[in-house]
């Protein structure tokens, strides 16, 4: 059987030219995935900065992870050191030792005085992330006439005000609910996409979904809470100034997941006081509207049947 010369076949094996353009190709990737916009928040730390909870969140973390540091340092530097220290010559037998007890007992005792600083802490703080605070003085007034119905569930500020908003995810979209106390909850205002609070007032969040497993998520503002069929997720923020945060479902919810994206815009009481009553307007019009509809088809409908 002839075989074809190695010069006439062809060389499948990779050139070292292309294995650059692969690499260079997958830094360049991975780089752009880590630079897009919220990918690395606050880097090694959770993202911060837009309400207690989530300032809470984030200083507990950077203490666990400052003594994970310490004692990653620690015990990797008495190893590198007993490594080279101790280094066995070609052909020495290993010596047979049997350990030293107190210093077993001493990082044994080290080890468990650090777990129980860290869970003291973090029961700690564990209180102040759950419970939210009151409302300043200058936030939003309108709850405290109390028409915001309670929940044994729902996170209440000491005072028991709060500014209740219901978040309930559909794909692919996010629908905030300003309950006002009225028996037909088509007349509350509600908005897409964009949830609109005041600034220093506690808001409280009840968080389900329509249809499948979705999740809110606005890493400035707090933890993530999974939003799911029948079952209601509770939550709090308080945004002490005006700005935007941004967010995104952070469960796959089917191939529109990546466009569901969150926004919160915290804007003056005084200002928020005017959208609320303007998307109450708008509301309450488009319902007139649409009951003059109704009702003209069905006069339609009525007269159709009368004719002969």
């Amino acid at each position: 059987m002839n075989r074809m010369p190695a010069a006439l076949g062809h060389d499948r094996s990779p050139t070292p030219r292309r294995r650059l353009f692969a690499c260079s190709f997958g830094a360049v990737t991975a780089g752009l995935l880590v630079l897009a916009t919220g990918a690395s928040a606050d880097l090694l730390t959770p993202e911060s900065g837009g309400s207690p909870n989530a300032d809470d969140i984030d200083s507990l973390y950077k203490l666990v992870l400052a003594v994970a540091v310490v004692v990653f340092v620690g015990v990797e530097g008495a190893l590198l050191y007993s490594l080279i220290k101790f280094k066995a010559r070609k052909g020495a037998v290993a010596a047979q030792i049997r350990g030293n007890t107190n210093l077993e007992i001493g990082w044994t005792v080290g080890a468990a005085v650090v777990l129980v600083v860290l869970a003291v802490v973090t029961f700690v703080k564990l209180d102040e992330i759950r419970t939210p605070p009151n409302s300043d003085a200058g936030g939003f007034q309108a709850t405290a006439d109390g028409v915001l119905s309670a929940s044994a569930f729902r996170p209440e500020p000491p005072d028991g005000k709060a500014l209740n908003i219901k978040v309930n995810g559909q794909q692919y979209i996010w629908r905030y609910t300003y309950p006002d106390g009225d028996e037909n909850i088509l007349n509350n205002a509600f908005s897409y996409e964009e949830m609109v609070v005041p600034t220093n007032t506690t808001v409280t969040l009840d968080i389900d979904a329509q249809d499948v497993a979705h999740s809110w998520w606005i890493p400035a503002l707090g933890g993530k809470f999974d939003a799911i069929p029948g079952h209601t997720n509770y939550t709090w923020f308080k945004v002490p100034e005006p700005g935007v945060y941004s967010g995104q479902c952070a469960e796959l919810c089917g191939r529109n997941h990546a466009n569901m994206v969150a926004t919160v815009r915290a804007v003056e009481p005084a200002e928020f006081e005017r959208w609320l009553a303007a998307k109450r307007r708008e509301i309450g019009q488009s319902n007139a509207a649409a009951q003059k509809a109704r009702e003209k088809i069905e006069a339609q409908q009525q007269t159709g049947d009368e004719a002969p």
